[in-house]
């Protein structure tokens, strides 16, 4: 029995997943059938690009449904605790760099949610990691390839 991996997701983004692979499943399944049909009436296969290239989308269609079906079956509903002053996953995290002395927020959201550029970091992150656990006014370190960098911790929001 293998021990499948866990993905910390919120209850919308599970949705989303669910919705993503029902569309898959059903309207682009048939698009890419109906694109191999079509290739196949234009005669002999083994010089059928068209024909070879519907087969390429239609793996790569599988293989996204497979992946996603693995999601939603290995997925781990975070639950954000409203009677903590922690920083967990679902947190809204204020910090201040102490070098630049520039204002940041984040929140901390699971893997499959990470958008860094949208401030969503991931709890499996250094910087996630970093946070978790840690409370309003306390000073944290992380290790940068750029070095070491000091924040410290604002405001914490759930």
């Amino acid at each position: 029995m293998t021990n499948e991996m866990k993905y910390k997701m919120s209850a919308e983004r599970l949705d989303e997943l669910k919705d993503e692979l029902s569309y898959l499943q059903t309207v682009r399944e048939k698009e890419v059938a109906e694109q191999i049909k079509e290739a196949r009436s234009f005669g002999d296969l083994s010089e059928n690009s068209e024909y070879d290239e519907a087969k390429s989308e239609q793996g790569k269609l599988y293989s996204k449904i497979a992946e996603i079906k693995n999601l939603i079956d290995n997925a781990e509903i975070i639950q954000i605790a409203d009677d903590t002053d922690e920083v967990g996953l679902g947190s809204k995290v204020t910090v201040r760099d102490l070098e630049t002395k520039a204002k940041e927020i984040y929140q901390i959201v699971g893997s499959q949610e990470a958008d860094p550029a949208a401030g969503r970091i991931s709890d499996e992150s250094p910087f996630g990691k970093g946070l978790l656990g840690r409370k309003t006014g306390e000073t944290i370190q992380i290790d940068a390839p750029a070095g070491a960098l000091e924040f410290k911790i604002i405001k914490i929001e759930k």
